[in-house]
């Protein structure tokens, strides 16, 4: 989920390290608190961009220790071991390595582990032992630790693993103060060695060895850490409930229920306020402008393109909050653990639940999370039926289309219509992806054994308020980036095809039918009228292939409808509801739910199978999918009397 803003829209060039500027790694395994004690140092003074010629997302941050001295602090991804056995693996062991092309070798490697969990942790404070590097080890979340009835011999740690020891709890203020305090005495002392010393140091270990470092570290634990006298019955018992084969999957299927009603509910308010905004502006333009060519390019390709997207915001930070409060509480991982028979039996494996999970937001961070996925078949096939997850550049459309054909009323005694029909569009997304997979798995991969699910539990967290304020304050850049880049060029092209050329004096018709953008849309026709299209849905079909938000504000221009005009939005869902059939609607409605229409997903498709062949099968079966169910759907409705 942190990929999105690595993707989306090009991150800003990374500020130049000074030559007193001590850089430190952030290593650990995933779920060890390794993001909370990040956002901890560093706060709001992040930034996110990919590592030099690969698509693994690097987020960098600084801050001050409490002598003064300048940190740049890396976050690497999350990792079991050094042996990498996926891409994201693999960066983190090049960049402690430091054979990673235009990555600095940090000074010294900060290693996470949560307290309560320490059997993998130690054993990969070991490996990086090895690789011979200045490292202290950071036992994060210790007070869930003590209050459960850990006891810990700091010291004995210390000593036994060759490394500093210091405790942290990274959502609590004063909670980093020691490692500060010996960052500043490691920082006076520690001469890293270069790169090519580091290589040599370092091997990787086979089964035997791994096994060998793990009894160690099973020894180590064994001989400094007491385990409570009465184990923790309350995760457990939480356990018992959320993991349990069919109350589990309900509850999973309730919350993802109420938070796809959540999407259409809470955001109203916000999405009202900032259409009122951008309502404002156009009328104010309106005003100062005389009437022609710029007034028209102000008011319809400025305010009223970028406006027709910005007030999705609060709808798209909405579902990023639950995700984020999700994956901070520790309920992501028990997700999955529910969702690998289902999956399983489809072909797909049980970690891919998370990269799918997050490609409702952004089917771009879904696809390069599936790098934690160490085998190819099962990254593949995670990769190939991401898009077809409900990402939230789909919900400008759903709701756009949703408001003005399906009436906003209560049914089964509280239920909100609209909202239960936005969910019905996800299901049929979540449905096919499983059918794809299960098509790919008895047709490309039938040979290829699949690989055990295993994966590790967190404990259940409080989730950080500060943590999910930065989250989705990211989120909402990366968005506004977009929106103020891609977007905003979008508009002005679909602007200009729709103004030029103008009418001749004699016009009889609407400006826009003289325009290039009608002779796009007419010569588009023999195609898509089979499935209901008219022109005007077909012109704004081709900048929805640079992002499909934009095929909103696309229609907004395409029909005449101003942002400056008041209630805008509400003018374009009559129109639409006026011009088109039902049938018309729902059509486009199934095109949404299977058209590739998004560039920069191809684009990373390309990347990260390293192969334009999977990323043309992508386009072509989801093309397929897009035009049968768009004509299944319109002929039905059209044969029901819907036409």
């Amino acid at each position: 989920m942190n990929d999105l803003a690595a993707c989306c829209s090009p991150a800003p060039a990374l500020a130049s390290v000074g030559a007193d500027t001590l850089r430190i790694a952030l290593v650990g395994n995933p779920n060890c608190g390794k993001t909370a004690l990040f956002n901890a140092l560093t706060g709001s003074r992040q930034r996110v961009a990919n590592y030099p010629g690969v698509t693994v997302e690097r987020k960098q941050g600084s801050f001050v220790t409490p002598t003064g001295r300048t940190v740049r602090l890396l976050d690497l991804p999350g990792t079991y071991s050094l042996r990498a056995r996926s891409p994201d693996e693999e960066v983190t062991r090049d960049v402690v390595l430091g054979r990673l092309p235009g990555e600095i070798r940090p000074d010294i490697l900060l290693c996470v582990a949560d307290a309560t969990t320490l059997r993998l942790a130690v054993r990969l404070a070991l490996e990086l032992r090895q690789v011979g590097a200045p490292t202290i080890l950071a036992l994060n979340m210790f007070d869930i630790a003590r209050h459960r009835g850990y006891a810990f011999d700091l010291d004995r740690l210390s000593a036994e693993l060759g490394v500093p020891v210091v405790t942290t709890v990274a959502v609590r203020r004063g909670g980093t103060q020691a490692l500060l305090e010996r960052l500043d005495t490691m920082a006076d002392a520690a001469t890293a060695p270069d790169a090519g010393s580091l290589a040599e140091n370092w091997a990787p270990s086979g089964r035997t060895g791994t096994r060998a470092l793990q009894a160690e570290a099973d020894r180590i634990i064994g001989s400094c850490v007491t385990p409570p006298a009465k184990p923790d019955t309350v995760t457990s018992r939480i356990d018992a409930v959320l993991l349990h084969p069919v109350l589990g999957l309900l509850i999973l299927l309730l919350v993802l229920f109420v938070m796809f009603q959540a999407v259409f509910t809470w955001a109203q308010p916000p999405m009202v306020a900032i259409k009122a905004g951008f309502d404002w502006l156009g009328t104010l333009a309106g005003a100062v402008l005389p009437e022609g060519l710029l007034r028209s390019f102000v008011q319809n390709g400025l305010i009223g393109g970028v406006g027709a997207v910005v007030v999705f915001l609060p709808q798209i930070l909405v579902l990023f909050l639950f995700i984020l409060v999700l994956e901070d509480f520790g309920y992501m991982a028990r997700a999955a653990f529910l969702m690998d028979r289902i999956m399983g039996g489809a072909g797909l494996h049980g970690r891919a639940f998370i990269p799918l999970l997050s490609s409702f937001a952004c089917a771009i961070p879904g696809i390069m999370a599936a790098r934690v996925i160490d085998s190819r078949r099962d990254r593949l096939a995670t990769i190939m039926v991401a898009p077809l997850m409900t990402c939230s550049a789909r919900i400008p459309v759903y709701t756009l289309v949703i408001a003005a054909f399906i009436p906003n009323r209560t049914v089964w005694g509280g239920l909100q219509q609209q909202g239960l029909v936005m969910f019905g569009l996800y299901a049929v997304g979540i449905a096919s992806a499983l059918g794809v997979s299960f098509i790919f798995k008895r047709l490309v991969w039938r040979h290829t054994p699949a690989e055990p699910f295993m994966l590790e539990l967190p404990d259940y967290k409080r989730p950080s308020l500060r943590s999910i304020a930065l989250g989705l304050l990211q989120r909402a850049r990366v968005f506004l980036h977009r929106a103020g880049t891609t977007i905003l060029a979008m508009m002005v092209v679909i602007w200009f095809l729709a103004s030029v050329p103008g009418a001749p004096p004699n016009a009889d018709q609407p400006a826009i039918n003289y325009s290039f953008a009608a002779r796009i849309g007419h010569f588009m026709e023999p195609v898509l009228a089979p499935i209901g299209f008219n022109w005007q849905i077909n012109v704004a079909l081709l900048p929805g292939m640079a992002a499909r938000e934009v095929a909103v504000a696309s229609l907004g221009t395409v029909y005449s409808i101003s942002s400056g005009q008041e209630g805008a939005d509400v003018q374009l869902g009559h129109a639409l509801a006026q011009k088109w059939s039902l049938a018309t609607a729902l059509a486009l409605l199934a095109w949404y739910v299977f058209a590739p229409q998004c560039a920069s997903t191809l684009a990373t498709v390309k990347r990260e199978t390293g192969s334009w062949m999977w990323m043309a099968v992508l386009f072509g079966y989801m093309l397929a999918l897009a035009y049968g169910a768009a004509f299944v759907t319109y002929q039905t409705a059209v044969a029901l009397g819907g036409g």
